[in-house]
């Protein structure tokens, strides 16, 4: 399961991109496309266990031994961390009560030196392969646009699966990990 964001961020392909690959010339349905682009790119970010765009994350995590793995990748930079004790309070912790690791799949975990009686963190970060939408790698962009227009063509209820081109697309950028332990 991934992350939320605080904040939805950027779609990595604009509006005027999707209705022009949809060949839609009519502004009128523009809500509607806006929500498949969203829906298609939420699609994406799933099944390449990455988020597109660099966007806030504020999670809370049950601290494990010592050692959390963090929701969102990749990760590009730690904003705080604070235990959480059972009755409420939070408690920040300076850059030398904790060591963040993150691996070359973007993956991030945090050790905590002395967690005292918090069995819950709070950790605020920063996660995303590009600062906006023109650093979406373009083949990704073009899976998502595919999406889009395959959410678009089934809307009246056809069952037909998504072009296996659109994961072909994506496939390179897919990062999975192996069970889901902390």
């Amino acid at each position: 399961m991934m992350a939320e964001s605080l904040v939805p961020g950027d779609a990595p392909v604009s509006l005027n991109e999707a209705r022009g690959w949809l060949r839609l010339g009519a502004t009128v349905d523009d809500a509607v496309v806006a929500g498949l682009v969203r829906a298609a790119t939420n699609i994406c970010e799933a099944f390449i266990g990455q988020w597109l765009i660099i966007r806030a994350v504020d999670e809370r995590l049950p601290i494990g031994a010592g050692m959390v793995r963090l929701g969102a990748r990749p990760v590009v930079g730690i904003d705080s961390v604070a235990l959480l004790a059972p009755g409420g309070g939070e408690t920040p912790l300076a850059e030398a009560d904790y060591r963040v690791s993150v691996g070359r799949d973007g993956s991030a975990h945090i050790r905590i030196e002395a967690a005292g009686g918090a069995g819950r963190l709070r950790v605020t970060y920063r996660a995303g392969i590009a600062d906006g939408p023109n650093g979406v790698p373009e083949a990704i962009r073009q899976g998502i646009l595919r999406m889009t227009q395959h959410l678009h063509d089934a809307r009246d209820g056809s069952g037909a699966a998504p072009p296996a081109a659109i994961a072909a697309l994506w496939q390179p950028w897919r990062r999975l990990t192996l069970g889901g332990g902390q």
